[in-house]
């Protein structure tokens, strides 16, 4: 059936209708200016020779308003407010490619020269300069060069003035890369500050300051304008302070003084608190020499005894002595000590001289070596006897303990003897180590032999008092300068072969713990070993058992002060105390299940404690801060 043509006429009328409110709508919306943003009218303005009006500055339709009117001082007032806090956004919409350039300059433009009073003044009054500077120079007339006018804060004067300042004026229109800095489409000229104050402006339009460096700079200049409102006589008292303050530190009253420089260490001891204990793990001490192959068990460790020196002394199975430079951190390597002929068993085979001039080296051998720390040199100590019993056929030395003067040398012997090594006459007359053996303390019974020294540090005595444990977990109490017994007792719940290792407290006023075979610590009170045997009713009875491990005991360490006790058993992965005394508690959060400590064979505490060093079966020293002792 053929189409109707008043139908097709129809249809091409309100096609035609439909064009025509199209267009209609497309040509409001080309002349409608509110929908558009500031660089589209910006280019309207260059292709049809329209007027730019930037939204803010001026009402719609309206022309641009003079910098004296009213209401543009309301608008203008409003802007630096957001000029402060958010730096402006005059050229938000400006593209990349107008935003970033290398501003290299022109050769033909003389650059502006800064004085140093412009750069040293606070980021809030450039802030401020900015805002100031860019709100008058964009209110001017079109037909009018641009000035800045900065509302310079007086807070700081000037170190010097650059006459060239005020005469030096830079041409935007010179360079295409200068067009970004205009407020205007016409402006041309700036001056040295203005153009050191849109440069700023640019950049941080390309980097933002960061939310925390904007919160920081207001709050430090509310804090400057609160000073600024207190009262004069605050402000005299504030500055009788800094007076004060500043005679303290007069350099005349230093030079006129023969006090020393540097504030000496406080030696109040600190006191530590029991239940937790504040303990930072450090890097291993011996990190520096873990990757060349290993070094075997940990066999010994001992720590300078002055707290000037920070050097850790490592004995491992592999017969070597290695001393480390205790940081915390690297903790480098200073030496090694190789004696193949000198296996080291024991906690005690490497002990430093309490004089800190020496180190004693000992082992399953009837000799030991002395190193010289202050000459590098390796000692070889003799000291054989015919006497029966003394150091001839001894079976070790690995057991001995020097004196608190250093004079004495106590070794362990065979049978149940403890030989006494003249230590002071050797470095004063036939060289280190060469002393003789000027007398033998024999404990009755022979089953168990020697399983611990120590020496008590009692007032009474000068520290010629020697603790003596046995095999048999019998406790003596030797006077060294009368070479008789004192005092004699069993150890509570000991009996043939159960003791295994004998701790002394190194401060006054401290007791002994013995160590058994079956993980038991008996504590006793400092005056069971001042008591004789006319005095000594009964057996003593300890003050505490510990009860904690199940395993012998293997290594039992005192720290300086006598407030820690560290505990360990080498036959069982992890078995480590920590105790606090007086309190006789152990601490609950060290060592925790996450603590990597393996099989300890070794402890040792620096000369202040600072440090506490753990050795383990896989030849790693574990390193830890003690911070309550940390100054």
């Amino acid at each position: 059936m053929p189409k109707h043509a008043r139908k097709r006429q129809k249809l091409s009328q309100s096609l035609s209708k439909t064009h025509q409110v199209d267009d209609d709508s497309r040509l409001e919306a080309l002349l409608d200016d509110a929908s558009k943003d500031e660089e589209e009218r910006r280019l309207e303005s260059l292709l049809f020779g329209k007027t730019f009006r930037t939204k803010g500055k001026a009402k719609k339709g309206a022309a641009w308003k003079d910098e004296e009117d009213a209401d543009g001082e309301d608008v203008e007032d409003k802007n630096d407010e957001d000029m402060e806090v958010g730096g402006g956004r005059e050229m938000e919409n400006l593209l990349d490619g107008d935003l970033f350039f290398i501003d290299s300059g022109d050769a033909n433009i003389p650059g502006p020269t800064f004085s140093n009073s412009d750069q040293s003044e606070n980021d809030d009054e450039d802030d401020e300069d900015d805002a100031s500077s860019s709100s008058s120079s964009s209110s001017s007339s079109s037909h009018r060069k641009a000035r800045p006018k900065p509302n310079l804060k007086h807070g700081k004067a000037p170190a010097w003035h650059d006459p060239s300042d005020p005469s030096t004026s830079v041409s935007l229109s010179s360079s295409k890369r200068l067009r970004k800095l205009r407020n205007a489409p016409d402006e041309d000229e700036l001056g040295a500050r203005e153009y050191e104050s849109r440069l700023r402006r640019q950049f941080e339009k390309i980097n933002p300051e960061p939310e925390w460096a904007k919160k920081a700079r207001l709050a430090r200049v509310k804090k400057a304008k609160s000073i600024r409102t207190q009262g004069d006589e605050n402000d005299k008292e504030d500055e009788n302070e800094d007076d004060d303050a500043d005679t303290s530190f007069d350099m005349q009253t230093l030079l006129n003084s023969t006090s020393g420089i540097v504030s000496k260490r406080s030696t109040k001891l600190p006191i530590l608190p029991a239940g937790t204990i504040n303990i930072e793990r450090l890097r291993d001490a011996n990190i520096s020499s873990q990757g060349s192959g290993g070094c075997g068990d940990i066999k010994s460790l001992a720590f300078h005894p002055s707290d000037r020196v920070p050097v850790l002394a490592v004995g491992s199975e592999d017969r070597r002595v290695r001393m480390y430079n205790i940081d915390g951190h690297t903790s480098p390597l200073l030496t090694t000590l190789h004696i193949p002929s000198l296996p080291i068993t024991s906690q005690s085979s490497i002990q430093f001289h309490p004089g800190g001039t020496h180190i004693l080296l000992t082992g399953p051998r009837p000799y030991f070596y002395v190193y010289d720390l202050q000459s590098g040199t390796l000692l070889g100590g003799a000291g054989d006897t015919n006497k029966t019993g003394r150091l001839e056929g001894n079976r070790g030395l690995e057991i001995s303990s020097f004196s608190p003067d250093g004079s004495i040398l106590a070794v362990a012997g065979r049978g149940g003897y403890v030989h006494l090594l003249d230590w002071a006459s050797s470095s004063s007359g036939g060289g280190i180590g060469s002393g003789q053996v000027v007398a033998s303390l024999k404990c009755s019974g022979t089953g168990g032999g020697v399983s611990g020294v120590w020496w008590v540090p009692t007032a009474s005595t000068g520290g010629s008092t020697l603790a003596v444990l046995t095999g048999d977990s019998e406790i003596y109490i030797w006077d060294v300068a009368e070479r008789r017994c004192v005092s004699k007792w069993r150890d509570e719940g000991g009996f043939k072969g159960a003791g295994r290792v004998l701790a002394g407290s190194p401060s006054l006023g401290s007791g002994a713990k013995p160590g058994s075979n079956i993980g038991l610590i008996n504590i006793y009170d400092s005056s069971t070993f001042g008591a004789s045997l006319d005095t000594l009713q009964s057996t003593p009875k300890p003050v505490k058992i510990l009860e904690h491990l199940t395993t012998p005991i293997s290594s039992m360490k005192f720290n300086h002060d006598s407030q820690l006790l560290a505990v360990a058993s080498r036959e069982k992965k992890d078995a480590f105390k920590l105790y606090h005394f007086p309190s006789f508690t152990s601490y609950s959060n060290f060592p925790t299940l996450s603590t990597p400590l393996g099989h300890v064979s070794s402890i040792a505490f620096s000369a202040r404690s600072e440090y506490m060093a753990v050795g383990n079966k896989r030849g790693r020293v574990l390193l830890w801060s003690v911070r309550g002792y940390c100054v």
